[in-house]
């Protein structure tokens, strides 16, 4: 039996759940903005009391490891290391675009596409091509949206875009085969994953783990004054 904690905080989604062996067992979640350092503990706290159910219960922690807000990511990653230590458990390392696209798996059929999206400011994305079956078509990856992105899917069947990109996505792309329904990063999504990553015990090395954030963090300076960051 394997009790796993998931964590996810790449986006504005704060979100933390609970699986048995890959079933879903309980959820809390926020979504809003500058949340994750104040609510993800309180998340947790109220999960496990809901639910009846101990942190030293738990078998793994499974984190979003990105791509994704860096400061979100990095409160995720803390918390999630901070359990294991304190548990001496394994930490488990989950996709962040790949979970996002699990939402939409049992509902797509043969042929299908997914692409999750997740905003990266202005009008760049981080994105990933995801088929029906889950697996891994293009890698993450960071991409600035300009006229007709993804014709070379949209032309060839259904198209699935989903996550907090969408938005942007929406003003420059108007295809017959793409679909955009109302879905965000969940916690809930990614218990499948980890589950399976735990059965062949690929956890990760809680010394060295960092997120994937794509891009290097950049601090920006203030326009009115050049002292203040």
């Amino acid at each position: 039996m394997a009790l796993i904690l998931s964590i996810e905080s790449a986006t504005s989604v704060c979100s933390v759940a609970l699986h048995q062996n890959g079933n879903f067992l309980g959820l809390m979640e926020l979504n809003q903005e500058n949340v994750h350092a104040k609510k993800l503990l309180l998340l947790i706290e109220s999960l496990f009391k809901n639910l009846g159910i101990n942190t030293k219960d738990l078998d793994a922690v499974a984190v979003s490891s990105g791509p994704g807000s860096y400061t979100g990511l990095r409160i995720g990653v803390s918390v999630a290391k901070g359990l294991v230590y304190a548990h001496d458990i394994p930490l488990i390392g989950v996709d962040t675009l790949l979970a996002l696209a699990h939402q939409i798996i049992p509902v797509s059929s043969d042929g299908d596409v997914i692409i999750p999206l997740i905003d990266a400011r202005r009008m760049e994305v981080y994105t990933s091509i995801v088929s029906y079956r889950g697996e891994i078509i293009e890698s993450p990856h960071p991409l600035i949206l300009n006229d007709n992105p993804f014709l070379e899917y949209l032309n060839n069947g259904k198209v699935y875009f989903i996550g907090d990109g969408v938005e942007k996505l929406k003003e420059i792309l108007d295809h017959q085969n793409a679909v955009f329904p109302n879905v965000l990063n969940s916690s809930k999504s990614m218990g499948t994953l980890a589950f399976e990553k735990f059965q062949k015990n690929e956890f990760e090395d809680l010394a060295y783990f960092e997120p994937n954030y794509l891009k290097e963090f950049r601090v920006i300076a203030s326009k009115k004054n050049p002292l203040i960051i």
